[in-house]
């Protein structure tokens, strides 16, 4: 049932919001060039991996880069990336991941697959799930950000701080997730978006 409900209400997203995306995605290509989009391999339900899509808010690496985002400071950020963070419009193209069933509308945020340790029991119980563009960790660690651009090694930070207080969130999610629940985080979500 949700899977057909996730597939449904992106299809509809994705014809509602087609031509304001692609407004988007032509600003982006005009002010900050190719590639518009951003794909990234995350860590999907039962340990798959899959490639996450976001409009890219990042300069064009020359040489390889950390996988983390140390917030808005992160001098690897275009103006019109911090502007589309900002608005959470960066995520919608994970719409096509929903469509195609790599993601849930509501779930645990898929992790890039150096974070996770499939041997770890925490894990098995997270990605029993598909993960979602937003979720309660989206809502409890939103600000993540401007904690990372505070510490001094923000991978460090990322790994023994935040990831931890993450997973607890997402494995009480994964094993208590109902419908009724989803829709209070959509609405959670877009109470959030609204400022």
């Amino acid at each position: 049932m949700k899977r057909g409900l996730d597939f449904l209400l992106a299809l509809a997203l994705l014809v509602l919001l087609g031509i304001p995306l692609l407004v988007v995605g032509g600003i982006l290509l005009l002010l900050d060039g190719r590639p518009v989009l951003f794909a990234q391999e995350r860590m999907g339900r039962n340990g798959r991996k899959f490639r996450i899509l976001k409009f890219r808010t990042m300069a064009v690496a020359q040489a390889p880069s950390p996988e983390i985002t140390a917030g808005e400071t992160d001098q690897r950020m275009t103006a019109t990336g911090r502007f589309l963070r900002r608005r959470r419009l960066d995520e919608f193209p994970q719409l096509v991941n929903v469509l195609v069933g790599h993601m849930s509308l509501v779930g645990p945020r898929p992790e890039v697959p150096r974070y996770v340790d499939l041997e770890d029991p925490r894990w098995t119980v997270v990605l029993s799930v598909r993960p979602g563009i937003t979720g309660p960790d989206s809502l409890a660690f939103r600000n993540e950000g401007i904690e990372l651009a505070a510490a001094d090694d923000a991978d460090r930070h990322y790994r023994e701080v935040i990831l931890p207080e993450k997973l607890k969130v997402q494995m009480q999610y994964a094993q208590e997730r109902s419908v009724l629940g989803d829709v209070r985080l959509l609405f959670r979500t877009l109470g959030v978006l609204r400022g």
